[in-house]
């Protein structure tokens, strides 16, 4: 459920978007349905979703989902923890990783898991600042560009910022978890 309701007859194109979204999700997807009420921000919003990074070189999918599970976390979002939860056991995320994620994406110190890489925690303290405002730190940004290429650190942004635009949609038209992950259960957002 969600503040608003869906409209009853969205257009046929923006049907079959929504359909072939659920699908690859296998869950019901109201923040979709929901754009259809203004469809240029439905095609918006489905276009940058299409194109987001999923892997990209250095950067795994387990890296990039440990940048949109502390964008999640740092923004507030259960719909998003939840979503960027899912497929957490296929990229190995543990229990105490995601604590230590929420830790940091609530401004506080992790304690890092050995497993956490020193890549995986540079892209997650990129992500937690950019998620914050004031943002980014100038010795963050020189820490970033020193470990990661340029091309990298666009991905690592853009990734991100989409979580983030997405956060910003979904809290302001109310939609709650749809059940994609146990990710909220294991570290309860602020």
């Amino acid at each position: 459920m969600a503040a608003i309701p869906a409209p009853r007859r969205p257009s046929p194109l923006l049907r079959l978007g929504v359909a072939i979204a659920e699908r690859t999700v296998g869950k019901r997807l109201e923040p979709a349905r929901l754009l259809a009420w203004y469809p240029k921000a439905a095609l918006g919003f489905g276009l940058m979703e299409s194109l987001v990074a999923h892997h990209d070189g250095r950067l795994s999918h387990r890296l990039l989902q440990v940048v949109r599970l502390v964008a999640s976390f740092a923004v507030g979002c259960p719909f998003c923890i939840d979503l960027n939860g899912m497929g957490r056991e296929r990229n190995q995320l543990t229990d105490e990783e995601v604590r230590a994620v929420a830790r940091l994406a609530g401004g506080q110190e992790p304690n890092w898991p050995e497993s956490i890489t020193d890549l995986e925690r540079l892209a997650a303290r990129y992500a937690a600042v950019l998620s914050a405002t004031p943002t980014l730190p100038d010795e963050v940004l020189a820490e970033v560009n020193a470990v990661f290429t340029p091309r990298e650190v666009v991905v690592l942004a853009t990734t991100s910022a989409q979580v983030n635009a997405w956060a910003r949609l979904i809290r302001g038209l109310g939609v709650a978890p749809a059940g994609f992950s146990d990710t909220c259960e294991i570290a309860p957002h602020g």
